[in-house]
């Protein structure tokens, strides 16, 4: 890898929302699970196949683990963002293209905090369902409907940084 110009991008405002968005939801996780934990079963889901249907039980604290890895990712994708010139592009990075090319890719990891709060929240909200029998696992929607937030982003975002390597928007 050659020497790649190290920046400091400033955060537009679409980009501000989104980071506090993130944390906004990563607030709500640890509400939602600890409004909830007192009135869970003492055995919960805490795996679920291809379908959505449990297939793994264990114990209610269980259900603390999914936030706590939430935050686990949440923070370390906050401090990987930081430093854009050690990401993989799809584009030899210049000092010409550094700019758009690390605006995007830092935009697209502050995207997918959002996504990976959005999922562990929908997961915990699920799980706290089932284990109060209002619902019978995740729903067959839930592996289509995951792989869509991961994969839509990061295929929209391949495209934008492939193609318009010193634009900025």
């Amino acid at each position: 890898m050659n020497q790649r110009p190290k920046l400091r991008l400033t955060l537009s405002k679409a980009d501000k929302i989104i980071e506090i968005l993130g944390w906004v939801l990563l607030t709500t996780h640890w509400i939602l699970t600890a409004v909830n934990y007192q009135n869970l079963p003492e055995v919960i889901p805490t795996h679920y196949n291809a379908s959505g249907v449990a297939d793994g039980f264990g114990d209610k604290w269980l259900i603390l683990t999914l936030p706590l890895v939430a935050t686990v990712l949440l923070v370390a994708m906050t401090i990987v963002n930081r430093f854009p010139h050690l990401f993989n592009y799809p584009a030899t990075i210049t000092k010409d293209n550094a700019l758009s090319q690390y605006t995007h890719a830092t935009r697209l990891i502050r995207l997918l905090k959002v996504v990976v709060t959005v999922i562990f929240n929908l997961l915990t909200y699920q799980t706290i369902r089932h284990a109060n029998q209002q619902s019978q696992g995740l729903g067959t929607w839930f592996l289509p409907f995951v792989l869509g937030l991961i994969f839509i982003p990061l295929a929209y975002f391949a495209v934008k940084s492939s193609k318009t390597p010193n634009k900025v928007n």
